[in-house]
Order: C-alpha cells, then sequence, then structure tokens
C-alpha cells in the first residue's frame, strides 16, 4: 500500500500535511517558526500582534493544572511595525521548505483591525488570521468581537477592504451557539475558520494560600480537556459553513488529529501539546497518523474530512 499523503489544500494554498502552528505558541521569532517548519508543521502561525507594543500580564501567566492549561499572557507582543520585520524574516526562512505562514492580529476596533491588516500585509504572509476574541471597546463592557455575530462580521468586513490575503477567522467557543458567528462572517468574506480558540475564562486556586494562582486572577483554558468542546464546534461549523477549517483544541496525538479531520476540519491546529511533548510533537503526530491509515487503508485524507457526518445516514 502506498504512503498516505498527507496534503491539503488551504484556500488556494498548498501545505505539505495538514498540521498548522496554532497562534501564541512559539510564534515570537522567525527562528523559533522555521524551528517548528523543521520538525514537521504544514503551516506556521504569529503571535498575535496589535497596533502598538504591549507587555502582557506579570507572572505566573501559564500554569499545567494537570488536564489542560490555563493561560493570561495578555496579548503581549511588539507592535505591529515591528512585527513586520518578523514576518519577512520568517517568510525568507521558510521559503525552502514551502510552508506558508499565517499572521495573527488584533485590535479593538474594527478600524483598528483594518489598520493593522494594511501594515501587516506588506510583509506579503500567505494568510492573515483575525484574533477575534479581544475585547471590542465600541461595544458595551467591553465584549468580545467573537461573542456576536455583527460584531465578527463588521471586522471580517472592514479587512476584507483593505487587503487582499486570505482571512481566517478564529472563533470564540464562548458563545451560545458558534454557528451563527460562523454563518456571519462567512457571508462577510471570510475565506476560512479557525475553531476554537481557549475556552472559558477560568481560574486555579492555591489551597494553601487560598488565591488564585494566575496574577491575572483569570485565563484562558487550552490542552487535553477542552478537546470534545473543540470537537464538538468543528462539527457544528461544518455543517454550518462552506469555508474550510482549521480545527484546534486539544489536539496532542494522531488520533486527535484524525478526529477533527473526521468532523470536517481541512487543517489541524496544534498550541499546547507543544508544551507537553515538545516541538517534535508534528512529527510524532503524523507518524501517527499515516500508522492509522495504513492500519485501516486510507490513502488521502479526503477518504476521512467529514466521516462524522456521513456515518448511519
Amino acid at each position: 500500500m502506498p504512503d498516505p499523503d498527507l496534503s491539503v489544500e488551504l484556500c488556494g494554498v498548498r501545505l505539505r500535511n495538514p498540521l498548522v502552528l496554532a497562534a501564541g505558541i512559539l510564534g515570537t521569532g522567525p527562528q523559533l517558526l522555521r524551528r517548528v517548519a523543521d520538525c514537521g508543521a504544514g503551516m506556521v502561525t504569529t503571535k498575535s500582534c496589535g497596533p502598538v507594543p504591549r507587555e502582557g500580564h506579570p507572572n505566573p501567566t501559564v500554569l499545567d493544572w494537570g488536564h489542560g492549561l490555563i493561560n493570561a499572557v495578555g496579548l503581549a507582543n511588539p507592535g505591529v511595525e515591528q512585527e513586520l520585520e518578523i514576518i519577512a524574516s520568517a517568510r525568507e526562512l521558510l521559503a525552502p521548505l514551502h510552508v506558508p505562514l499565517a499572521a495573527s492580529i488584533f485590535a479593538d476596533t474594527a478600524a483598528g483591525f483594518a489598520e493593522v491588516a494594511s501594515i501587516v500585509a506588506q510583509a506579503q504572509p500567505d494568510f492573515l488570521e483575525l484574533n477575534i476574541s479581544c475585547p471590542n471597546v465600541a461595544a458595551e463592557m467591553g465584549r468580545p468581537f467573537a461573542c456576536d455575530a455583527g460584531d465578527a462580521a463588521q471586522v471580517t468586513t472592514a479587512v476584507k477592504e483593505v487587503t487582499s490575503i486570505p482571512l481566517i477567522i478564529k472563533l470564540s467557543p464562548n458563545v451560545t451557539d458558534i454557528t451563527v458567528v460562523a454563518r456571519a462572517v462567512e457571508r462577510a468574506g471570510a475565506d476560512a475558520i479557525s475553531a476554537i480558540n481557549t475556552l472559558g475564562p477560568g481560574m486555579i486556586i492555591d489551597v494553601h494560600s487560598g488565591q488564585p494562582i494566575l496574577a491575572n486572577k483569570v485565563g484562558g483554558v487550552s490542552g487535553p480537556a477542552i478537546r470534545p468542546v473543540a470537537v464538538r464546534c468543528m462539527y457544528d461549523i461544518y455543517e454550518a459553513v462552506e469555508l474550510p477549517v482549521i480545527g484546534i483544541g486539544g489536539v496532542c496525538d494522531g488520533r486527535d488529529a484524525l478526529e477533527m479531520v473526521m468532523a470536517g476540519a481541512t487543517a489541524v491546529g496544534v498550541g499546547s501539546a507543544v508544551r507537553y511533548r515538545g516541538v517534535h510533537v508534528f512529527r510524532s503526530i503524523l507518524e501517527e497518523m499515516r500508522a492509522f491509515m495504513v492500519q485501516e487503508g486510507h490513502t488521502t485524507l479526503d477518504q476521512l474530512r467529514g466521516i462524522a457526518h456521513r456515518q448511519g445516514r
């Protein structure tokens, strides 16, 4: 039996395999992004950048609580002007490997997203990922864009007006119905969706001191504990829209990645697993995916994509 073909196509861009480095993990510099590509990732994503530099929250910001991670990094980033240099250098390093680069951006207004996107576009990343889980300062109580279909669509439209780079909209699970938001960004011109962002916020208390461990008190929950939620969101989004989706959330091994594909994912994001298994986790996941596909007699991921929607019908 021939070796399974793990390549996928995302918005017309060919990926050698479906594994994508999720935003916020090792995406802070060109050399780290190249290292992730060397270790097998099919695409890499920068850490989210905004209009101006941010220091983020004070330590401790990340905690392994036994079933996953909880973090309150606080969107620390060098600002969009410096990010231009990071993206340009990373693209140069990634070119020989033919590994695409997605630039993750955020802002606190739709106009701010458009401004950051127009600047980042100068470095010509292969994709722009809009991190719309940040607060919308124009909304009452600073509600995140991802929590309102209208706000999410407004950001998508604003960015589409200033760049032709394919847009990936990153959705939050912290909504009543994620498909409503997915449909809204599809109508607004999104080219792809990534889901999910962190769950929560959550809190972990040190029982000896009686105080929250994170300096920010609360943080986003990621890792293995949220995978069933991520798979359900992936399943629902696949049924709701025609867009390709990057399934993210708790993927740690080959079976986890294939579960996302079976739920409908075109590509699969890997984030917290890098902290658990190291940067070589991409190669390990790919080997585990290939072994499963050979055992089950599958030669391409197309044979498995969305299969959970076909069984029993």
